[in-house]
């Protein structure tokens, strides 16, 4: 899969959580309503956590194509 795929289906995940996170806070504080408000949390930051990562690679991958464009090696090649 791509990594633009991959950060397409988290942020699908992130808005669905978010979703979720606004019902649960609508319904009245019950054992039930806060379980259901706890994951879909744990999941709105999962998602947030896995698009972080996901955007952190796809800054890599452009920064090194850029440096391969320029011709740069790094320090690890000289």
């Amino acid at each position: 899969m791509t990594l633009a795929k991959h950060v397409e289906e988290a942020a699908a995940r992130l808005k669905e959580a978010t979703w979720r996170i606004e019902q649960a806070r609508a319904m009245p504080a019950t054992a039930e309503s806060l379980r259901e408000w706890l994951d879909a949390l744990t999941d709105f930051s999962l998602a947030l956590s896995e698009l972080h990562q996901l955007n952190n690679e796809s800054i890599h991958e452009k920064l090194n194509e850029l440096a391969g464009r320029r011709g740069f090696k790094g320090p690890a090649a000289r």
